[in-house]
């Protein structure tokens, strides 16, 4: 759920798994010989496509350098004891719509809440990270079950639980808590949407979710209603002539982490019409720099975000007496998308972001061009106090 990166992994139950036999499978064979391809637009890690009665699921970027694609199979329940599946052509066989479900990551909040399906969840590791108002009401009346850490799911509560499939979450092969799931019998499927290098590459995995339960045209409803709203902001801040100078990241011990230049966080910046110090680097995440690198080349930035996890600036000064020698630390320029959280301290940008990017470009452009969003009230990034 979850650079900022190393924090970034710490913090969102972005952490994960392995499937057992993680070499790719021969699959030589379909149910039906006609099938459709829904459309994907922006997403590079899943495909979606339809076979008749069932809809297939291939998830090809599970964690960064995974070399193996996942094939699931949606079948619709009361179809399935009609239909003959080959065992070795899907990694899992998924009745739907799903009626109880456990997701991993808390990026899948927003789209099942999207979706209207929250009451699908019946457990989630770390439930303290999750902030959506609706979802902590039903952790708090025992609706959602705490699951421990995805690193090590207490699997006990899953087979009580007995949902009927596990979304997991990976940055490796390596969980020996979904082999015991998969074992049980429980389908286990991989969700890759942090992944993602494109605002609206991230978002348009609720059409990942969608077929879940049914809900395909609603997916594609609210994505298309996103994908006008970025666009439109998009459009905007093309406008302007100015493009201010902005620099990332912050040291975590001794080396300062900023955005890659192919990284969604410098999608961001380009398309809010920034001039990113780094974009130039062809990094899809982070890049780790020393100060005195940082400095030289940032010093005189305009505008700094997302410095570490630091919500003020006395934080930033007791963390390290350099900062305050950045020009934007010396204007006030600083803006960090973790100042707002949580009741239970989770952080909302890291949970609703990755389905709401047209609201991260409005917030971006409010900052960098704040005359062409006056009045706005932004809904990730807070100036430091």
């Amino acid at each position: 759920m979850i650079v900022q990166w190393p924090r970034f992994i710490i913090l969102v139950p972005f952490l994960i798994v392995c499937l057992l036999g993680c070499s790719e499978k021969k699959k030589n064979s379909k149910p039906e010989q006609n099938p459709r391809k829904t459309g994907i637009q922006y997403a590079t890690g899943f495909t979606l496509e339809s076979n008749g009665d069932i809809t297939e699921i291939k998830v090809n970027s599970a964690w960064p350098g995974s070399k193996t694609t996942f094939t699931y199979a949606l079948v619709p329940r009361e179809k399935l004891a009609s239909i003959t599946l080959p065992a070795d052509m899907y990694d899992a066989i998924v009745p739907t719509p799903v009626e109880r479900m456990v997701i991993t990551s808390t990026t899948h909040i927003a789209s099942l809440e999207a979706l209207g399906e929250l009451h699908a969840v019946v457990g989630f590791p770390k439930t303290n990270l999750i902030s959506s108002p609706a979802a902590r009401e039903r952790i708090d009346k025992g609706f959602i079950r705490e699951l421990g850490t995805n690193e090590s799911i207490n699997t006990e509560i899953v087979l009580e639980l007995n949902p009927e499939v596990v979304i997991g979450f990976g940055i490796n092969d390596v969980n020996k808590a979904y082999e015991t799931i998969q074992i049980s019998g429980i389908p286990l499927v991989y969700n890759g949407e942090w992944t993602e290098a494109t605002p609206l590459g991230k978002a348009e995995w609720i059409k990942f979710f969608a077929p879940f339960f049914h809900k395909q045209a609603v997916a594609d409803s609210i994505f298309q209603n996103i994908e006008i709203s970025y666009k439109k902001a998009t459009q905007l801040a093309s406008k302007v002539a100015s493009r201010p100078t902005v620099l990332t990241g912050g040291l975590y011990k001794d080396v300062w982490y900023v955005a890659g230049g192919n990284s969604w966080m410098a999608q961001f910046l380009r398309d809010a019409n920034a001039d990113y110090l780094w974009a130039d680097t062809e990094n899809n995440g982070s890049i780790g720099l020393s100060l005195e690198a940082v400095l030289e080349r940032g010093s005189q930035a305009d505008y700094w975000f997302n410095p570490s996890l630091h919500a003020s600036y006395e934080e930033l000064v007791k963390a390290n007496p350099h900062y305050p020698r950045f020009k934007a630390f010396s204007n006030k320029n600083i803006y960090s998308n973790a100042v707002k959280k949580g009741v239970t301290g989770g952080l909302l940008f890291y949970e609703l972001a990755p389905q709401r990017p047209d609201l991260v470009l409005q917030d971006l452009i409010s900052i960098l061009h704040p005359e062409l969003l006056e009045h706005y009230e932004p809904s990730f990034f807070m100036p430091l106090n």
